[in-house]
């Protein structure tokens, strides 16, 4: 898989420097090189409180929980973004497998994949890393 974050594309533009000052190193790691948590492990996959997700680059809001659903995958699942055009589609031919890639379209961060798996009416499956996104509650 491609990393190319530092894509002069994305609006948001940080040296590797400040990205390692702001993220922890878990953070880092999946956000900036696409990296994967393990399943059942990151923060958010089991959360069901109301508000809203955020990428953990920039802040730019990219799910609400009202959109998230429980895949039994064992990471945080959505069937949709907040708005179309917050996240960014890209071919993953990685790992021997052919997978669309999403990252934040703000930032370039990587949030995870998305599959044709999910429910209606959009039939996707956000499949995000917790390490991606950071959680505000509603009100």
């Amino acid at each position: 898989m491609s990393h190319d974050i530092d894509d002069p594309r994305y609006p948001v533009q940080k040296s590797d420097a400040s990205w390692r000052a702001q993220l922890d190193p878990t953070q880092y790691q999946v956000a900036r090189h696409g990296a994967t948590e393990r399943a059942f492990t990151g923060k958010y996959w089991d959360h069901w409180a109301d508000g809203s997700y955020h990428c953990i680059g920039c802040g730019q809001e990219l799910f609400k929980s009202d959109e998230k659903f429980d895949a039994g995958c064992g990471w945080p699942s959505w069937w949709k973004e907040v708005e179309p055009g917050r996240i960014e589609r890209l071919e993953d031919l990685s790992h021997g497998m052919r997978r669309v890639e999403v990252r934040c379209a703000n930032c370039g961060s990587h949030l995870g994949h998305v599959f044709d798996d999910g429910p209606e009416p959009t039939g996707e499956r956000y499949c995000i890393n917790s390490a991606s996104v950071d959680f505000t509650p509603k009100g």
